[in-house]
């Protein structure tokens, strides 16, 4: 299937489950969810695989088990690639009634790629470099968010300002919301997640050279 954008109804899918986040509303509407939004974004990630290395779709059903919030479906459809041999980075897109959400970096770090990342954020090369491409995502426009400490972790004290706020993330991503548009509906909405993406591939780069792989056995629940 080539992508040919979101269908309008799609969006006012999401905008009836904010309404309803209900199994009735969903089974009624099961077939839209289908076409105009599990398709679309499969085929959008399959056209950017070439480049950024094949996506999951996330499930549209929420993980209720640890939540106060017990509605069981997602008010988005959200897919990430993660190449293999590129450690924590990744790159994600999402689709909602707010509109396409973009992003990049790395979302949860384990404790041994915690410690690599603040080893790597006070040398003097790698240091320098993660701070000047976070100025420049943020003056472009992108939100750089994380989990992160009160304070900077002990032990490290660099003396500046920028590279002490980035000791204090236990995770680094940057995204951007494209509120609705026109071009939501058509190919040009492929072309601005291979921009936004591209437009994080040195933020990627520098999280897999100097975090990558966790080397630690993780315990599914």
């Amino acid at each position: 299937m080539t992508f040919q954008g979101f269908p309008d109804e799609g969006l006012v899918f999401y905008e009836g489950l904010e309404a309803d986040n209900s199994k009735t509303y969903w089974t009624r509407h099961r077939a839209v969810y289908d076409a105009c939004v599990k398709a679309p974004m499969q085929a959008l990630v399959d056209e950017l695989a070439a480049e950024f290395g094949p996506a999951k779709l996330f499930r549209p059903y929420r993980d209720v088990r640890f939540s106060n919030d017990k509605t069981p479906y997602k008010t988005h459809q959200g897919a990430v690639a993660n190449p293999e041999g590129r450690g924590a980075s990744a790159w994600y897109v999402e689709i909602s009634a707010e509109g396409l959400r973009v992003a990049g970096g790395a979302w949860r770090l384990e404790s041994d790629q915690v410690e690599r990342y603040r080893r790597a954020v006070a040398d003097d090369v790698q240091g320098p470099r993660l701070r000047d491409e976070v100025g420049r995502l943020a003056a472009a426009g992108w939100s750089v968010d994380g989990d992160r400490l009160t304070r900077v972790p002990r032990g490290y004290d660099l003396g500046d300002d920028a590279r002490g706020d980035l000791l204090r993330h236990r995770s680094l991503h940057a995204g951007r919301l494209f509120d609705f548009a026109e071009w939501l509906h058509g190919r040009e909405a492929l072309e601005q997640v291979r921009t936004a993406w591209r437009d994080l591939v040195a933020l990627n780069a520098w999280l897999a050279d100097n975090v990558g792989a966790t080397t630690k056995e993780i315990r599914r629940r």
